[in-house]
């Protein structure tokens, strides 16, 4: 097993061709925060969550504008219909297990209500996404708590972000190999204007792997169904409309890792803005309002960025993860997952 790990670019590869930011990391969008809390107990417990905060303020009071994009439904994703709907986020995105996205929206939900200004609200929508990390982790046994993941919303911070077997990425699974949490960024210039971008992601699918343009060898077993979120952050001054457009780009990236896209797969990218002159602030939201967002014309920079943060994100997720021995809930026995060979990928 490969001791130490390295980010997909250390090793040599450069998805796309913009800039990334200074950490390449989604934290390089100011505002946004991370948490994780990481549930690796005896021989059963390989789970987690992992917060993002647009900014650090009230956000059921600053609303930022969402767009909300799925490739392929099989999965759950809370929230959703709502920011489909009004095109806006406010609270806390969690991502988790399958089967622990009601403990999520109740640990949002806690959140939201014991913050100043909040006393009167009565309804809250909390944004929680997952994927199945049930072979390595006994999935059934109701982990993370509502307070474990209280601790990764609690914790999140700006800078480097902790990438692999991490968080809601700790029994995750991609092309037989083990996934987790990644992350990227782009600077991305738009009429004499640098905007920053970064996305992370939780992957736990399948397909045959691309790394960069090169095929790394899995086995026809792995081409097996699977799920994704991406979460993408920009601080360009862009319309919900616009934010779901750039949603669906992530896919674009994607399919460059070489996923399958099966009927099992939940493929879902959730894009959000936290440029302070399109949030919806109380008093924007009293009455009509006079927002200046980026226009069409050009935003495709932005939606090329967005593939290439996705791409290296994915890539960055499997390079950052150990192997992980765990539980197979499934099939009721142990199971272990080895990580991406870092000695292959220097040799592809």
């Amino acid at each position: 097993m490969d001791q130490k790990r390295h980010r997909i670019r250390e090793l040599g590869f450069v998805p796309g061709h913009f800039e990334p930011g200074p950490l390449n990391a989604i934290t390089d969008v100011g505002g946004v925060r991370v948490g994780h809390v990481t549930c690796c107990e005896g021989e059963r417990t390989r789970t987690g969550a992992t917060a993002i905060l647009p900014h650090g303020g009230n956000l059921f009071q600053d609303k930022v504008p969402a767009g909300f994009a799925v490739l392929n439904g099989f999965g759950k994703f809370a929230g959703s219909t709502q920011i489909v709907e009004l095109g806006e986020i406010e609270t806390p995105i969690v991502l988790t297990n399958t089967l622990a996205v009601g403990r999520g929206i109740d640990a949002i939900i806690r959140h939201t209500l014991a913050q100043p200004g909040n006393e009167l609200i009565v309804s809250i929508n909390a944004v929680v996404g997952e994927t199945n990390d049930s072979r390595l982790n006994d999935i059934r046994a109701a982990r993370p708590r509502v307070d474990e993941i209280s601790q990764a919303i609690d914790g999140a911070v700006s800078g480097a972000i902790e990438e692999g077997a991490v968080g809601a990425g700790t029994g995750t699974v991609a092309f037989g190999l083990k996934g987790g949490i990644g992350t990227s960024s782009r600077l991305v210039p738009v009429r004499g204007q640098t905007y920053r971008l970064g996305v992370l992601v939780q992957s736990n699918y399948g397909g045959h792997l691309i790394v960069a343009g090169h095929d790394y060898a899995t086995l026809a077993e792995h081409d097996k169904d699977g799920s994704i979120v991406i979460v993408l952050a920009t601080d360009a001054p862009l319309c919900s409309r616009n934010l779901e457009r750039l949603a669906q780009r992530c896919f674009g990236g994607l399919a460059r890792t070489g996923a399958a896209l099966s009927n099992g797969s939940g493929d879902y990218a959730l894009a959000f803005s936290t440029a302070e002159t399109v949030r919806r602030t109380p008093e924007r939201r009293k009455g009509a309002s006079t927002v200046p967002s980026l226009s069409n014309d050009v935003v495709s920079p932005l939606f090329e960025a967005a593939i290439e943060a996705t791409e290296e994100a994915i890539l960055n997720s499997l390079a950052m993860a150990v192997e992980t021995k765990g539980f197979n809930a499934a099939t009721g026995k142990s199971s272990t997952v080895d990580a991406i060979s870092l000695r292959v990928l220097a040799h592809i």
